[in-house]
């Protein structure tokens, strides 16, 4: 894709988003490659909200910095607001009374920039515009989707790789996993026990990521007991640069989270020909088309965090599992057609300067 050719290059202010429920580290991602594609285009970028020279701010979620906000508006600069998911857990879950907090005032705070100041909005996906559409009302705001976007040079099948020839290697990829986000992980035990038993799969569940210690005894024994004795595989925490490696080493990515606006998970999976199952629940429909992988029904009422039922999405693995290959040219033509890093770059400058 080449980039679009703008008339001058503008100054364009970044305010990091807001730290606490989320991903801080898929933010960062995000804001370096932004920033990296943005200078590449002679645009110049800024963390000053003070400064008149500024042609646009790009609001990364919300911010309290609300008077600078507000001045910047005041002084003809234009506000995009870049919006995944809400925050909803909570409403579900015992969280506690602080936590219950933090989470509804963040929840506010986004939604009162993106009623009161944003002079156009970015959403990750379909799927986290019509929920924000949904739940605090359609706003006249000029709003786009632009997919998170991906080096796809650095995310690619080809690079060193590992994939086991004596068993089939599921990847779950996640940041923290503790007491409070166990669904996922016990889904993906789940899944790997209904392949090994109802599809005579020789099936391996590998994790990546954060994971406190109760939980992953209490996983481990849940494994132990449902896969035949076969033990989950615990990668722990990788630096970004050795996700790729990763993804190369499995043959499919189940994507565990609930109602997730754009998991950058995903399509680095892809991007590295990785296909991925997952539920049908957020956008996850929207981003793996096609043979990419697979999407599979719930079952029951996931914004209630019902238990869901595992034989259609253990089908699903099957099918890709027992048809790697096709799948994983599939899920690699996918990513370059719609998650290339320049792709996103210039959809953020098309909202921020047009």
């Amino acid at each position: 894709m080449n980039p679009i050719k703008h008339s001058s290059p503008e100054q364009i202010c970044l305010t990091p988003r807001l730290t606490g429920p989320g991903s801080l580290g898929g933010m960062v991602s995000f804001q370096a490659k932004l920033v990296n594609g943005l200078l590449k285009r002679g645009q110049q970028v800024t963390y000053d909200l003070n400064d008149p020279a500024s042609a646009a701010v790009l609001v990364i979620g919300g911010t309290r910095h609300l008077g600078g906000l507000w001045r910047a508006r005041q002084r003809g600069t234009r506000i995009v607001q870049r919006l995944d998911g809400m925050i909803w857990l909570h409403h579900k879950q015992r969280t506690g009374l602080r936590a219950y907090l933090r989470a509804e005032g963040n929840n506010l705070l986004l939604a009162f920039i993106r009623r009161f100041l944003a002079n156009g909005i970015v959403y990750q996906s379909q799927f986290s515009h019509d929920w924000w559409q949904r739940v605090y009302h359609n706003l006249p705001t000029p709003n786009r989707v632009v997919y998170n976007g991906v080096d796809l040079d650095l995310y690619s099948p080809l690079g060193p790789q590992q994939r086991p020839a004596e068993h089939l290697r599921i990847l779950l990829v996640e940041g923290h996993l503790g007491p409070g986000n166990t669904q996922g992980l016990e889904n993906a035990v789940g899944l790997a026990s209904c392949l090994r038993e109802n599809h005579q799969l020789p099936v391996e569940l590998a994790v990546v990521g954060d994971v406190t210690p109760q939980l992953r005894a209490a996983i481990e024994t849940r494994a132990l007991q449902a896969m035949a004795g076969s033990p989950v595989k615990w990668i722990g925490i990788l630096k970004r640069e050795e996700i790729p490696m990763a993804d190369r080493s499995a043959h499919l990515l189940f994507s565990a989270d609930l109602n997730a606006a754009c998991p950058n998970s995903v399509i680095e999976a892809m991007a590295c020909g990785l296909p991925v199952v997952s539920f049908d629940t957020g956008a996850l429909g929207e981003l793996v088309t096609g043979d990419a992988g697979r999407v599979a029904p719930y079952g029951s009422n996931y914004w209630e965090l019902e238990p869901p039922s595992l034989t259609p999405l253990a089908l699903a693995a099957a099918e890709i599992l027992t048809e790697n290959e096709r799948f994983r040219a599939a899920a690699r033509r996918r990513a370059e057609e719609a998650f290339g890093l320049d792709q996103m770059v210039e959809g953020y400058l098309e909202a921020l300067l047009n």
